[in-house]
């Protein structure tokens, strides 16, 4: 990610509607399915400035949060912004102990072009718990890749398919997936075809309040129909729960 992308991250994960619903539909996850998790720690695996981070740890019921960030400066402003304790490291090589992690979130990560999406989850099976949860964001269809991409150096794009044989390969059994930001897609794709061309553009931007305030309500409508257990058949992004076998 480029230099400026985590000073505005930083700046604005905690009010974009982009961020709020990416936080709260990872919460939304981790919550239904953490009671069935080992007792132990939760691990943000590749936690960025801090923002999920900040939000787990009033979700996860006294559980110790642990973040892990690549770049040291972004790890320097998340351990500010959630109090928890980070880690400077890659997910390609997670620092922690075999069986020692309860629970991983990991939120757009595996796309970036400095990880190796099958040593990620080699290791996060590793470190997991037997039992263990695993909770993953992912950007959605390589055909959507643009501008955007390109500035937050995402070398890739999922889809159901193409994660299941790659949790199969790393020890993690796949227990729900679901696409998101479905209704707001084709109003993405525009955007995407548009900006194909362009350079030095992501979509991280303060928005104006009604508007973002809009797409933040269309989103928590969406919250709720995952929530009520509907798995959508397209979105911008892809909700993965999955579990190291006991």
């Amino acid at each position: 990610m480029e230099a400026g992308e985590y000073q505005k991250l930083d700046r604005l994960e905690t009010d974009m509607w982009w961020y709020r619903g990416l936080h709260r539909q990872m919460a939304q996850a981790l919550v239904r399915h953490l009671p069935q998790a080992p007792r132990g720690p939760v691990l943000d695996a590749g936690c960025g400035t801090g923002g999920l981070l900040r939000h787990l740890s009033g979700e996860i019921g006294g559980r110790n949060p642990i973040g892990l960030e690549i770049n040291p400066e972004a790890a320097s402003r998340a351990a500010g912004k959630s109090g928890a304790v980070i880690c400077v490291g890659s997910v390609n090589s997670l620092p922690f102990a075999t069986a020692s992690i309860a629970a991983i979130v990991s939120a757009d990560v595996l796309c970036h072009a400095r990880v190796d999406p099958a040593q990620a989850l080699a290791e996060m099976s590793r470190v997991l718990m037997p039992g263990g949860l695993a909770i993953l964001n992912l950007p959605a269809y390589d055909w959507l890749r643009s501008a955007h991409d390109r500035q937050v150096h995402n070398a890739r794009r999922f889809t159901r398919g193409s994660v299941r044989p790659l949790l199969a390969a790393a020890g993690l059994r796949l227990h729900r997936s679901t696409y998101w930001n479905s209704f707001l897609l084709p109003a993405m794709v525009a955007r995407r075809v548009l900006s194909r061309g362009e350079a030095g553009k992501s979509d991280v931007m303060e928005y104006p309040p009604a508007l973002n305030a809009l797409f933040g309500a269309v989103l928590a409508a969406e919250r709720g129909l995952v929530g009520a257990g509907l798995n959508l058949p397209a979105g911008g992004s892809l909700l993965v729960v999955a579990r190291k076998d006991v």
